[in-house]
Order: C-alpha cells, then sequence, then structure tokens
C-alpha cells in the first residue's frame, strides 16, 4: 500500500517510568530481581568472553559484587562493550547485546535473551551508571552510559585508565525507598540466593575494609568428587536437607546429559496435604531462576522436591518460571521415568524403605498407578486399603478372601462393615480417590481372585432368614414400622445376623436415593413440562430397607410391643439409630424424626416410672 504524501514515519514515545512500574507489578516478582539481572548479564559477558578467549584458563574471569550504604556495584571481566555497542543497546529499550555479530549464533549458550534486564535496576535506583571496555577491539577505550529514570542519558568516552582491563562495571545509587533491597547484608544474600551454583568466580565486598568474600566457593554438590558412593549420597542428602528443610526420606540423583541436566530429587518424609503441590528450585546454567517450578515434574510427582541445574531450558520474559516448549516436556517424561524407576528398584530390594514410603504417600502412588501398569503391577499388592479385615494391603486380603467386594462410597461401607465382617465377606472400602478403580484391577496381579461391586443384595443373601413362627409372631410389628417409615421409601424386615450387638442395618445406596428424590420430583411435577421429562426418564424407585436383627435383645423387646403408638416410634427410634451408624449425611426429616423418638420414648419411661 502506497502511503499518502503527507504521512512520514513515526517513532514510539516511551515513558519510561510507566514501563518500570508495568516491570514491577507485571513481570517481576519482588525489586530483588534486579541483582539477578545484574549478575545475569555478567555471567553472560564472561560466557562471550570465554567463547572469544578459549584458552584463557578456567576461573580467570569472574564478577565481584560490591556495596556499600550508598552504591551497589556489579563489575565483570565479560566481553564488554564499545562505544557502538552502547549507542546500539544501552539506548535501545529492549534491544539485546546477544543480537550482537558473532554472538546471534551462540544465544543457548546466554541465560538472559530479552535484553529488558537492565530495565530492572530502576525498580530500585533513579540512575544506571555503566562503564565498559571491549575485548574484541584491542586497544579500545572506555566507555561511559548514564541512563535516568525520566529516559535521558549521555554516553562519553573514557581514558583508558577508567577501565584497564575488559569488561564492565554497573554502579547504581540506591533510592531511599529501595534500602531493604540494596543493604550490604541484603545484596550479599541475594547473591547467595540467585548465584550459588554460578561456574564463575563470584565475590562480594561489603566495603567494611575486609577481604571480599566467596559467593559460590564450592561447585554443585553433585558436581564435586567423594571418596565413595556412601559419602556422595550422603552429601546429596545433606544438601537437600540444607534447600528444603526436611530429612529426605530418600534422594536421587538425576542427570539428563541430553539438556545439560543435573540435580537431585528429595523424596518427602510426609504426605502431602490434598491440593497442595511444592515448587522445585531450578538454575538455568547455574543461576537461580525460581524455587516454585511447579512445571518440571508431572502432576502426580508430589512426593518429591527437586533441585536441578539445566543448560536447555529456556526462561520465560521474566526469568522466574520456564517456557513451556517440546524441551521442558521432554524433560518432564525424563524425570518422571526416573521416579518410576526408582519407584522399581525400592519395591524390588528394599521392603522397609517402601513400606515407609507408601505409607506417606499412597495416594501419589495409587494416582500414578492407575495410568501406568508397570506401576500398577508392581506395588498395587503393596498398597493400604481400608477392609472388613482393617487397613491392610490388598496382598494380605487377598489371601483369605478369594472374592473381594468393593463399596462406591464411604458411607456404603460403614454402613455393612461390621455385618460383613461377621457374615464372613470381604469387602474394601471403595470410595476414596482412585480406591475403587485399583481394587477392580486386582485380578490382572491376582487372576485367582475374583472382584466385584458389592450389591445390597449379596449382603442380605449372606443374612439369615428367620423361622416362620418367628416371622408370623412379628408381622403386626412390622407392618406398623413399615408404615411408619413409609414416608422415607424405606421397608423393613427381620433377619438374623451377627454381631447380636447391632440391633439393625440400615441398606441404601447415594444412588437410590438420587432416583427416589428424582421420582419425587416428578411427582410433585405432574402434569407439568418438567413432570413429562422426568416421567419419560423414571424407572420403579429403589427402596431402603432396615433390617432388624432377631438376635438383638432390644429387637427381640420391640417386636412384642402391643401398644400401636409405642411400636411406631421404637421402628422410628431403630430406623434412626442405624441412620446415624451409616454416618452419612442426614436428612432433615431424619434428624427430625431422631429427636422426636427420642422424646417420645423418654416421655413414655417417665409416664411408665410414675
Amino acid at each position: 500500500m502506497t502511503l499518502p504524501e503527507n504521512t512520514a514515519d513515526r517513532t514510539f514515545q516511551v515513558d519510561l517510568r510507566g514501563l518500570v512500574d508495568l516491570l514491577s507489578h507485571h513481570l517481576y516478582s519482588s525489586p530483588r530481581v534486579y541483582l539477578r539481572e545484574l549478575m545475569q548479564n555478567a555471567v553472560d559477558a564472561l560466557t562471550a568472553r570465554h567463547a572469544l578467549e578459549p584458552a584463557a584458563p578456567a576461573g580467570s574471569f569472574g564478577i565481584r559484587l560490591y556495596a556499600d550504604r550508598s552504591v551497589v556495584r556489579v563489575e565483570d571481566d565479560g566481553v564488554g562493550l564499545t562505544e557502538a555497542d552502547v549507542h546500539t543497546f544501552l539506548a535501545t529499550i529492549g534491544r539485546s547485546s546477544k543480537r550482537a555479530d558473532g554472538i546471534a549464533e551462540q544465544r543457548g549458550d546466554f541465560i538472559g535473551q530479552f535484553g529488558i534486564g537492565l530495565l530492572s535496576c530502576f525498580l530500585v535506583a533513579d540512575e544506571i551508571h555503566v562503564v565498559s571496555r571491549s575485548a574484541r577491539t584491542p586497544g579500545a577505550p572506555a566507555v561511559e552510559w548514564r541512563g535516568r529514570g525520566d529516559g535521558s542519558y549521555t554516553v562519553r568516552t573514557l581514558p583508558a585508565s577508567a577501565r584497564p582491563a575488559p569488561g564492565t562495571t554497573v554502579t547504581l545509587t540506591p533510592r531511599a525507598d529501595a534500602a531493604e533491597w540494596t543493604a550490604p547484608a541484603r545484596v550479599q544474600h541475594l547473591a547467595r540466593h540467585f548465584g550459588s551454583l554460578l561456574r564463575h568466580p563470584v565475590t562480594f565486598d561489603d566495603g567494611s575494609g575486609g577481604s571480599a568474600v566467596p559467593v559460590n566457593p564450592e561447585p554443585a554438590p553433585w558436581a564435586r568428587t567423594y571418596p565413595t558412593p556412601g559419602a556422595r549420597s550422603r552429601a546429596l542428602a545433606a544438601y537437600g536437607e540444607e534447600v528444603f528443610g526436611f530429612t529426605p526420606l530418600d534422594t536421587l540423583e538425576l542427570d539428563l546429559p541430553a539438556v545439560g541436566l543435573k540435580g537431585i530429587a528429595c523424596v518427602l518424609p510426609e504426605a502431602v496435604p490434598a491440593g497442595r503441590r511444592h515448587g522445585h528450585r531450578v538454575y538455568v546454567k547455574g543461576m537461580l531462576l525460581s524455587e516454585q517450578a511447579e512445571e518440571i515434574l508431572p502432576d502426580w510427582a508430589f512426593f518429591v522436591r527437586c533441585v536441578v541445574d539445566a543448560e536447555s531450558l529456556r526462561p520465560t520474559a521474566s526469568r522466574e518460571s520456564l517456557y513451556e516448549d517440546d524441551t521442558l516436556a521432554a524433560v518432564r517424561d525424563a524425570l518422571a521415568e526416573r521416579l518410576r524407576a526408582w519407584i522399581a528398584r525400592v519395591a524390588a530390594s528394599d521392603p522397609e524403605l517402601l513400606h515407609r514410603f507408601l505409607q506417606a504417600h499412597h495416594l501419589s502412588v495409587k494416582s500414578l498407578a492407575v495410568h501406568d501398569d508397570e506401576i500398577l503391577r508392581m506395588l498395587l499388592p503393596w498398597l493400604p486399603f481400608e477392609t472388613t479385615d482393617g487397613h491392610c494391603t490388598l496382598d494380605e486380603f487377598a489371601r483369605t478372601h478369594r472374592t473381594v467386594l468393593v463399596t462406591s462410597s464411604v458411607e456404603e461401607f460403614r454402613q455393612v462393615a461390621a455385618i460383613a465382617s461377621a457374615a464372613g465377606l470381604g469387602v474394601v472400602n471403595g470410595g476414596y480417590t482412585y480406591d475403587r478403580e485399583l481394587v477392580h484391577r486386582l485380578p490382572e496381579i491376582r487372576p485367582e481372585v475374583g472382584v466385584a461391586d458389592l450389591d445390597p443384595a449379596t449382603l442380605t443373601a449372606h443374612l439369615d432368614p428367620v423361622d416362620r413362627e418367628t416371622e408370623l409372631a412379628a408381622a403386626a410389628y412390622l407392618a406398623l414400622a413399615r408404615d411408619a417409615l413409609a414416608v422415607f421409601d424405606c421397608d423393613v424386615a427381620l433377619r438374623s445376623f451377627q454381631p447380636a450387638s447391632a440391633p439393625a442395618l440400615l441398606v441404601d445406596s447415594r444412588e437410590a436415593r438420587h432416583e427416589r428424590t428424582r421420582s419425587r420430583l416428578a411427582r410433585e411435577q405432574e402434569g407439568g413440562l418438567w413432570g413429562d421429562i422426568l416421567g419419560a426418564l423414571q424407572q420403579e424407585a429403589p427402596r431402603a430397607q432396615l433390617i432388624l436383627n432377631q438376635l438383638n435383645p432390644l429387637v427381640r423387646t420391640a417386636v412384642a410391643i402391643d401398644e400401636p403408638e409405642l411400636a411406631r416410634t421404637s421402628a422410628e427410634a431403630l430406623y434412626g439409630q442405624a441412620a446415624l451408624l451409616s454416618r452419612r449425611p442426614l436428612r432433615p426429616a431424619e434428624s427430625s424424626l431422631i429427636n422426636r423418638s427420642f422424646l417420645d420414648l423418654l416421655a413414655h419411661a417417665l409416664r411408665k416410672d410414675s
């Protein structure tokens, strides 16, 4: 498209203060990142210097930090900048010196790739002073750049004595309101926090007149040599305890050469609360990126916390999290495989550690076993479940029960557990997350064991019927009880079962209650559109069943009552007691019934005694 003759190219006007405010509120999590950005720029400059002078001995170039009450200074022996570089890179917002000729092809060697790191210094200072001398141009003079928060800057050439050797010095004069982040003790702490694993030597001087102290005196613990494998394991575990504040149940060493990743995974000694995930500490080329990087591992791996240092992972623009790309996805899959391998090794060779691990993290392992057939085969027999034999593993449970019944809810299990146990039935509580699905897969590991959902008919079939004479004697009472409980869609039957201390069993399910509710709504809306829809879906609603225990003395006394009102009240009380024992939420009508039947029985007892 051809522009009109009166149209001219224009440039954006940048409000630097507004841009800094944007960085501080939306890009960076805290003003403390200014020091990380300066150290990061220094590391990248050192990387470029080593590429320029590959024969230079390791450790010959480094970073020096200085802070007193008046200034913060970061100095490096890196590649430095020429006057042309300064005009090109420091005078253009968002321009990165990594785009320079000869550097672009090496971008993967650098931590920072966005060219806005220097702006973070305006979070704590109104002026940035840079003095640099290039190592690319022999005899290049030193160049000074001063940038101010209002967007203005100056550039001038300095005598060689201002910077005798190649490198860059960045000096900040902190604002009064930034003292929290620029005090010497805080600067030293931040330097260690961000740069403890850097490969280049870093020192700090607090201006007190003493010698500079090293920020990273030792390499990462996994990069050191140890006299024995045991000493290495103990050192890595001690490092994990130092970083995370807990003694690991076990420590895994991580090594993915394809992406230059090394580190450790520490197994938590206690279970993680549901819905809560711990982040991991991730370094990129030795510089701390994040302490809360959740994306490095899959969701199910919440039983470990990791410290990793990687070469090939990409940080986001804020350099406080990882960029989601194919490399990160591959790393996540590879680390997940390392965790599976650890579980397999422990299952095969260390039963004591396996027991402690499963005690703490059975929920995490169950979530993994649901989707991982290998873990399922290895660990399903060892996972703990709530059963009618108490808390035990499926392997132990299957030894005594060739048919395993599983409930669909915790409520259903609590209704039937005592009676099913007395009847010799093997029932597993399938109401907890993953449990029902996993129990149904038990035959894949133990083909001789059958698994089925618990059906109320299965349970009642194991209850002994009473003799004909007893049934006839109780018929009048049972008819009154059915009439009293009809409002709850509940039938009443008389059986004999253990334990004799249980007067009644309420057999019901959440699905049956929902079906009855739907049927009731259809009746209430009869004739309307909604009633037509529900009526089309309606089936015979299953009824609850109150099964009275003829072996219980209280029930034998109740069925012999010849006062109709007292008989109705006793039936309501037995229903209320059975509903309470099921531990399911009570409906308002049931709560009212329990209160009323208790008061009526109390009133009857008081009248009898008076």
